[in-house]
């Protein structure tokens, strides 16, 4: 292969280990939306609780990447519930705006207190031996393999929960209408907080593999990561789990091409234009549909 095909090749697999992250992230974004209506503002600095979590159950406890992925996953699911049952349940007939303040005051609730016991950014332990292969010029990974297939795994997941299971069903009706969903006798506050148990567990997941890629965290980091992953389901259509995917690896592949073509100042700046510009042509996302306002 030619060196340009090779160099491509190689961008593309940066592409997707970081459009593999923004995804998960994106879709507690989307659930959420999805079922309430509303943004849930503190999923970023749920990510990076998920980070935390991991810095704390490798470095302190000294355990593998396979139980910290999965203790990290339940702790920032239980997390999710606890948020949605004592800052968001009590709204639900309010004012949206009343929720969009509270969801920015939890994050900035998770910020503050996880700056409070940790206010140096911590590193990360090696939690998997990265090994790299290359084929005919194209290096990938251990590490990046992991990230991508693990992150592809989780999204076929969802993807089957929501569209072929039961709670999915449920999910659904409750997004298209949840006024009568009580009549036909599903438990909408439970669903509502599965929901956001899978969306925050999801975001624990991307905060362990980003420090497995990025071993650096700090408290602040779920500020950038999680304005990205909105604007990801922003592009792909809120409220639309495939949306967010497509819009996740969308935003990762753009990220990545600008860093290699440009100054890395200017990733910031065409990600937010992306999603003006988007706004601009389609305000509803690739994939997304206009809400049927029932009069």
């Amino acid at each position: 292969m030619s060196d340009e095909v090779v160099y491509w090749l190689q961008q593309t697999l940066n592409a997707l280990q970081l459009g593999s992250i923004y995804a998960l992230i994106a879709l507690g974004y989307t659930m959420v939306y999805g079922i309430l209506t509303m943004i849930n503002f503190a999923h970023g600095d749920v990510f990076m609780i998920g980070a935390f979590f991991c810095f704390l159950l490798s470095s302190m406890l000294g355990l593998t990447f396979a139980p910290t992925l999965l203790l990290t996953m339940l702790g920032t699911a239980l997390l999710g519930v606890v948020i949605e049952r004592l800052a968001y349940k009590p709204l639900r007939q309010a004012p949206r705006v009343s929720a969009i303040i509270t969801a920015l005051g939890v994050g900035l609730f998770l910020e503050n207190f996880t700056l409070a016991l940790s206010p140096y950014p911590k590193h990360i332990p090696m939690l998997l031996e990265n090994v790299t292969w290359n084929l005919h010029g194209i290096s990938l990974s251990s590490i990046q393999a992991v990230i991508i297939s693990l992150s592809l795994g989780l999204m076929l997941l969802l993807d089957y929960i929501v569209h072929r299971t039961s709670i999915g069903m449920a999910m659904r009706a409750i997004s298209w209408d949840k006024t009568y969903v009580p009549l036909m006798g599903i438990p909408v506050d439970l669903i509502i907080s599965i929901t956001f148990a899978i969306g925050a567990g999801l975001a624990g997941a991307a905060g362990t593999m980003y420090a497995l890629a990025y071993p650096v965290i700090d408290p602040y980091m779920g500020i950038t990561v999680g304005w990205k992953a909105f604007i990801c389901a922003v592009v792909g259509g809120i409220g639309n789990i495939r949306g967010a995917m497509v819009g996740a690896f969308i935003l990762g592949g753009v990220e990545i091409m600008v860093v290699a073509f440009f100054p890395s100042t200017y990733r910031d700046f065409v990600a937010f234009t992306l999603l003006m510009l988007l706004i601009v042509i389609r305000p509803y996302g690739i994939l997304g549909k206009p809400r049927i306002q029932k009069v």
